[in-house]
């Protein structure tokens, strides 16, 4: 696991936090098959697709956010190896107009989970997590929401290994793009 340091930092340093990228290969993706048009249930199957990069900043870029929502309860953590930053989460909590919140107190979206390329798969992403998990804790949440889609299956698999459940495959929402949203929950 790589040794880095994990700090809570304003919502103002979104500019610097943005200088990790999110953007990754994607290589797979689950396609979705309703038996019996979905109510035999619906499965996901991976296929390999041709690959190409993802670049979820490129969409909105988390600067954006400060513009579309008032994001005062937003926690925002970084890791620094040294004085670089390498990755971070953002968590976004108490705050009108942010759908997966359903307008609870209690609930938290993990609205943000990056880290370099250079330390991916070094475990920092977990440590993230973890950090996340507790920084809601710390504000009496019990449940953690986090949104994918069907092309990003490494983070899929990883929302799954930290304990993370699939509640809702939405099919149909993203009206300009060729994915379908996941939702994960996670009681904490």
């Amino acid at each position: 696991m790589t040794a880095a340091e994990i700090v809570e930092e304003n919502v103002s340093v979104l500019p610097q936090y943005i200088r990790v990228p999110i953007s990754f290969q994607v290589k797979s993706q689950f396609r979705i098959e309703p038996d019996q048009n979905g109510l035999g249930g619906l499965r996901l199957v991976e296929e390999a697709v041709v690959p190409y990069i993802k670049d979820y900043d490129a969409i909105e870029s988390p600067v954006q956010w400060l513009q579309n929502w008032d994001i005062v309860n937003w926690g925002v953590l970084s890791a620094y190896v040294g004085k670089q930053r390498v990755g971070g989460a953002v968590i976004a909590w108490k705050t009108k107009g942010v759908d997966m919140l359903y307008g609870r107190e209690d609930l938290a979206v993990l609205w943000d989970l990056r880290v370099s390329p250079d330390f991916r798969g070094e475990g920092l992403g977990r440590k993230l997590f973890d950090c996340a998990i507790d920084w809601m804790r710390g504000r009496d949440c019990v449940q953690l929401h986090v949104e994918t889609q069907n092309i990003n299956v490494p983070a899929c698999r990883f929302y799954a290994r930290q304990g993370c459940e699939l509640g809702a495959i939405n099919r149909f929402v993203y009206k300009d793009l060729d994915e379908i949203q996941l939702l994960w929950y996670k009681n904490i």
